[in-house]
């Protein structure tokens, strides 16, 4: 395990300081960790339904979509390394309104991906080992991260790691498995090649099958939440995402080519566990003990997307977007707890009242429309010198990044851009409620500023 040497917080402008605690190894494991328990011990099945037995295409696309946007979150985390993230980005490029508007979002793709991964964790996986009411099991689980939360960022990614190595010796196992379906000849390795279903073509279904896919790689935009608590962001934060993200990459196209050819196409989209169905199908293996194994990667992703919410939540408050009071943090744990607290409720209702496809679609919608923000950002920004030795991404990176979230929200069902365009308009009164009473005041970027500008007078 990485140890790690703690360093005194530094105050931040405008408010209280997090704990800088995370080192290169520590954040590639937090990235790695949130976007292996994102999804696919839970999705592949739904991606399944949309792209048919080559679920590997989607897959492939999914990933590369994200490696752009992921280039504009490493260079705006570099520049600007403070807890906020995605809203502290847009306030500095568009202004207050922008930056609530877009905290808003990231904040509700939050709750709802924690409420998504905690019924996850409610279903056919649970059900292995005890048969309880998922609304029951996931408000229970979302408590018990909570507290984990609470605890501390460095006793938080302690468990992370033990986590992702789990989850990832979990995904090995799936591969062996499906080989070994397939060497003994039970398998069907041309599924590999029938994209499409008989409701779509093979256009259709890549980019609907990506949008699904696409939820298995976010994650990586949740670690930029924590560049704050991060040693050194410069340099540890390129390195740790995009090694995280191929890593990820290269298991998932392992585990969905071995899934697919493992087991028939439509037994896969009907299970909500359908790794198990591999295991099952290979035998061998006790179910017991993969269905532990994609427990514990489910409430991985759960933990470390609650995380970022409640830094989110912290930093929103503390540029004063938020009500300040979700900016207390515990003294000597120096955890945010009313942040913590207020993301945790929303999420328990979330997870009572949404099946787990629905929410998973909702999250990819609100996160397209920050994504397109982010990259925008980037090109907004670059008048802006920011921090010493950041990050640049090509430019053609964040213009490509910008038109994949396009691309990709065509292809939202109408009824969850129905749901999306509620919590987008909610966002959008909030937001300019929230930016009237900021106006007359220096907090965050603007305070920032300010005090840069008032310590060069001084000199």
């Amino acid at each position: 395990m990485p140890t790690v040497r703690e360093q005194q917080p530094t105050a931040a402008p405008g408010g209280p300081a997090l704990k800088k605690a995370l080192t290169t190894p520590l954040l590639y494991f937090f990235i790695l960790g949130d976007v292996l328990g994102a999804g696919v011990y839970v999705l592949v099945g739904q991606v399944a339904a949309e792209a048919g037995g080559a679920v590997w295409v989607p897959l492939t696309v999914a990933l590369l979509l994200a490696m752009l946007t992921a280039a504009s979150y490493a260079e705006l985390a570099t520049k600007y390394p403070r807890a906020g993230g995605s809203a502290h980005y847009a306030t500095r490029a568009f202004g207050p309104f922008a930056g609530f508007l877009a905290g808003f979002c990231m904040l509700a793709a939050g709750i709802v991906s924690v409420a998504a991964l905690a019924r996850g964790f409610g279903g056919d996986y649970l059900s292995a080992f005890v048969t309880l009411p998922v609304g029951l099991v996931a408000v229970g689980f979302l408590l018990l991260l909570a507290l984990l939360n609470l605890r501390g960022i460095r006793e938080s990614m302690r468990a992370n790691l033990v986590a992702t190595v789990v989850e990832v010796g979990g995904l090995l196992i799936v591969v062996v498995l499906g080989a070994w379906v397939l060497l003994r000849g039970d398998g069907d390795v041309g599924r590999l090649t029938r994209l499409g279903t008989a409701d779509t073509g093979a256009a259709a279904a890549v980019l609907s099958g990506s949008v699904l896919a696409y939820y298995s790689f976010v994650g990586f935009e949740t670690s930029v939440n924590v560049a704050e608590e991060t040693r050194d962001p410069r340099r540890s934060y390129p390195r740790a995402l995009f090694g995280a993200l191929a890593t990820a990459g290269a298991v998932y196209l392992l585990v969905g080519a071995a899934a697919s050819a493992a087991v028939p196409t439509d037994r896969l989209v009907a299970s909500s566990g359908p790794l198990l169905e591999v295991v099952e199908e290979a035998g061998g293996v006790p179910p017991l003990l993969f269905s532990a194994i994609a427990l514990v990667a489910v409430a991985n992703g759960a933990l470390l997307t609650g995380i970022m919410a409640s830094r989110l939540a912290f930093g929103m408050a503390r540029d004063g977007l938020l009500p300040s009071p979700l900016a207390k943090v515990l003294p000597g744990r120096r955890t945010p707890w009313a942040a913590i607290a207020a993301t945790t409720v929303p999420a328990m209702a979330l997870a009572l009242t949404g099946s787990t496809a629905t929410l998973a679609s909702t999250l990819v919608l609100l996160l397209l429309v920050v994504f397109l923000m982010m990259n925008v950002a980037v090109l907004v920004l670059r008048r802006d010198p920011g921090e010493e030795r950041h990050f640049k991404a090509p430019t053609v990176l964040p213009v490509l990044g910008a038109a994949s979230c396009v691309l990709l929200a065509t292809q939202i069902e109408g009824r969850v851009w129905l749901r999306g365009l509620v919590v987008i308009a909610v966002g959008a009164l909030l937001g300019a409620v929230a930016a009237g009473r900021r106006g007359g005041r220096r907090t965050g970027p603007a305070r920032e500023e300010h005090d840069a500008g008032a310590a060069r007078a001084e000199r």
